[in-house]
């Protein structure tokens, strides 16, 4: 799918920063601008490098300044915000900007004609860019480019004292280096310094202003009917600079820079034929899951990063995006390697929330990352047939369940009646786990109806397992012992969370006011492979959630009817916090909206052709924000423009099993879904 956009996309400056690219590299570093090419956020760059995957970031270069002469008249081609209040206002120079696999700018001055290509190197902090120029003009041209360097940690401003030292083919700051190539004449200058606004971490409370760096300009001049290309190609490996190349004869710039371009496109080209799908939309989707998959050295596996451009990896996030990201897109070994990384890690039951970075101790405070560790290892098995990975992970599945009944870490336990209680005191240990100093704006401590549906998922998972690996159950544990646990929390389940009231599902059991608010929470106790309502109180869950919650960017995670709603998304850290999870639009949950519609309409064609006239409403989406990618958040009120992160893992995994469940399954008992009674 090939996003374009014209002039009328940037009217205005502002307009021109509505919409940014993201191209990652598989290590957590990435290269994300506007379609003007201006950094709106202090964590835009050209290059955003990482020397240790996948977390440990640099903002090495920040923009590239960009400026045609021609004859005597200068015209400035790049587009930026300052502190000072002044602008680069090359947008309106700017004819078109595409993106497919790599992001493309065409710009039109006076007869001179220019499109720039960029790419970023797979596992390899390397980026290319490449200026095709077309000179029809009656005069000489030169093209100027200047990169402006940050050399800091991502989102952190650069140290001040830090010079920026250049020698040829070589940029340095505060002990890090850049090396780069050119077929331009490369000329060093006096360190300049620019000052940046921000508009869009004003908007949500951030650092508004910031800083960076040059120390040279390269230029490429063309006579007048002539075409030529100005390559630049910038790494932080010196393998590249001539004298260095190991592999023998090192290739002219341009064709490094254009291999760089041509083998992003490859790569992407491929993960769509691999993936199998049809519709266009999701063979988008599944180049845009890509990006979210990176190498981590600590553990020396996959892993999968949360969001771009804030977060990190997480499990609980891994988790619940790995179906779709791994799975839907048929990367088996990725969801095998990201799996037996968590396995190595399991601690008294629980996954961990944070891996460890340097000589700190992983995080283990989430109560859903274990059960739906099983969950992934079940639908790897169900898209992949390889059993013996399940058998590999069985024990770790036994422990899972045993720690969870005779409980573990953070209040979690079984009680009594079969049921997941979890969390005390200023433990947030579901997703919807802000905390602000001493303020909760979401307390769900007790019995969280999406963690039950969990518990009850992996207890029938167990015992599939069980009948299906007899070998590997350890201390005569069998199938019919978990499918008796299973029976006591279904029983318990329909008994507690039940409300016939509002034909829904209580969002906690805790003896607050929380339990009868109307949360999203409910809608995995459909859509989960196993679940325990019967088909007519399904049913009610999905219209409920429908009536109360439903967007078609996502659904809501409090209906507007409730006194504590938030409508509205922004502001200082603690604005934001209190609204993130009281209302605000999250997208990821419209995955589990959209597979529990299909079931309760057992998957039927006139369902699918529902569901996917619904799905129509993604294509704005795409286009909006990062382009060709689903955000994390929308505003509960009105969701008309993508906020929080402009690209999430979660969201892009859950619409994706969407699309994989239009077109693969055919039945209501396909790919392991089945309700309590079928």
């Amino acid at each position: 799918m090939k996003w374009r956009y014209g002039k009328q996309d940037w009217k205005t400056l502002e307009r021109g920063q509505e919409n940014c690219y993201l191209m990652t590299n598989g290590l957590g570093g990435f290269s994300s601008l506007t379609v003007t090419g201006s950094a709106a956020r202090n964590d835009h760059a050209f290059l955003m490098a990482c020397t240790k995957a996948p977390n440990n970031r640099y903002n090495v270069i920040h923009r590239l300044a960009e400026k045609l002469d021609i004859g005597n008249e200068t015209y400035i081609l790049s587009s930026q915000e300052f502190a000072d209040g002044t602008r680069e206002e090359g947008y309106r120079y700017q004819t078109g900007f595409s993106y497919e696999d790599t992001p493309v700018w065409q710009y039109l001055v006076n007869g001179v004609e220019i499109a720039k290509e960029a790419a970023i190197k797979q596992k390899e902090n390397t980026a290319a860019v490449c200026y095709r120029i077309k000179n029809r003009s009656r005069s000489a041209v030169s093209l100027t480019v200047t990169p402006f360097y940050q050399f800091a940690p991502k989102g952190e401003e650069p140290a001040q004292e830090n010079r920026v030292m250049y020698t040829e083919g070589c940029v340095e700051s505060g002990g890090m280096k850049l090396y780069y190539r050119t077929d331009g004449c490369d000329t060093e200058m006096p360190e300049t310094e620019e000052a940046y606004y921000y508009s869009y971490d004003v908007c949500d409370g951030r650092r508004s202003t910031g800083r960076a760096k040059a120390c040279h300009r390269i230029t490429m001049t063309v006579e007048s009917g002539c075409e030529n290309i100005l390559s630049v190609v910038f790494s932080t490996e010196d393998k590249y600079v001539k004298g260095n190349n190991t592999a023998g004869q090192i290739k002219s710039v341009r064709d490094l820079a254009e291999s760089v371009i041509d083998e992003l496109k490859k790569t992407r080209r491929e993960l769509e034929v691999t993936a199998g799908l049809e519709d266009e939309t999701a063979r988008c989707l599944v180049k845009s899951a890509h990006q979210f998959v990176s190498r981590r050295e600590s553990t020396g596996g996959e892993t999968i990063l949360a969001g771009f451009p804030f977060f990190e990896d997480w499990g609980r996030d891994t988790m619940i995006a790995l179906p779709g990201i791994c799975l839907s897109t048929k990367r088996y070994e990725d969801a095998v390697s990201i799996l037996r990384t968590f396995a190595r890690y399991e601690k008294n039951g629980l996954m961990p929330n944070l891996f460890p970075e340097g000589k700190s101790e992983p995080m283990y405070n989430t109560v859903d990352a274990a059960l739906l560790f099983i969950n992934c290892v079940w639908l790897y098995y169900k898209a992949s047939g390889d059993l013996a990975f399940a058998g590999e992970m069985y024990p770790v599945m036994e422990r899972i369940i045993e720690h969870y009944m005779r409980g573990t870490d953070y209040d979690i336990r079984m009680d009594d009646d079969g049921l997941i209680t979890a969390g005390s005191g200023l433990d947030q240990v579901t997703w919807m786990d802000v905390r602000v100093g001493e303020i909760l704006p979401t307390p769900r401590h007790g019995k969280p109806v999406e963690i039950n549906a969990y518990w009850y998922n992996a207890l029938r998972i167990m015992g599939e397992c069980a009948r299906l690996l007899p070998d590997k159950c350890a201390d005569g544990k069998s199938a019919a012992g978990y499918d008796l646990a299973a029976e006591r929390t279904r029983r318990s389940f329909a008994e507690k969370f039940w409300m016939e009231e509002h034909h829904c599902l209580k969002d906690v059991v805790s003896g607050t006011k929380a339990d009868s608010q109307i949360r999203c929470n409910q809608i995995w106790a459909v859509s989960m492979p196993f679940t325990m309502l019967e088909p007519d109180k399904e049913r009610m869950v999905v219209d409920t959630v429908f009536e109360k919650l439903y967007t078609p960017y996502g659904l809501r995670t409090l209906e507007p009817a409730d006194p504590e709603f938030k409508p509205v998304y922004g502001g200082k850290v603690l604005d934001r916090d209190l609204a993130y999870h009281q209302g605000t639009v999250w997208v990821y949950p419209l995955g589990a909206y959209y597979l529990a519609y299909l079931k309760v309409n057992g998957y039927s064609e006139s369902a699918k052709t529902y569901v996917r006239s619904q799905l129509e409403a993604l294509y704005g989406a795409l286009r909006e924000g990062c382009i060709g990618q689903l955000p994390e958040i929308y505003d509960g009120a009105e969701p008309v423009m993508s906020k929080g992160c402009f690209a999430q893992a979660w969201s892009v995994g859950e619409l994706l099993r969407v699309y994989e469940a239009l077109e693969r399954t055919a039945g209501r008992k396909q790919h392991g879904f089945c309700s309590s009674i079928s």
